[in-house]
């Protein structure tokens, strides 16, 4: 099961999901979709509870064809966690020109 962007952002606004970055850290870090949760899919499973358990899970990563949003929804429903996947991620999120905040303070 996917989501599209726009539903994303009209269901972000309305406060019932939990979006989550599963790309490296260092990807979130240069830039990610607004409120989402950076997550490393290899640090999913030891992570897992960090997420709330009453909301829908979207799941994103590096583009429409990358695995690591794939593997991430099969582990948090694995887990009992309603997931879906963005279908698709943030190359295709930057080229819609949308909001892409980068964290601050990574570096002194």
């Amino acid at each position: 099961m996917e989501v599209g962007r726009e539903e994303l952002q009209a269901r972000v606004a309305a406060g019932d999901v939990t979006v989550l970055d599963v790309r490296p850290a260092e990807e979130y870090r240069a830039g990610h979709i607004p409120g989402a949760i950076s997550i490393p899919v290899g640090e999913l499973a030891d992570r897992i509870d960090e997420l709330p358990e009453n909301t829908e899970i979207v799941v994103y990563c590096r583009g429409e064809y990358c695995v690591l949003a794939y593997d991430a929804v099969r582990l948090l429903t694995d887990h009992g966690r309603r997931a879906i996947r963005l279908n698709d991620g943030m190359l295709e999120w930057r080229l819609a020109g949308l909001p892409v905040p980068a964290a601050s303070g990574t570096h002194a």
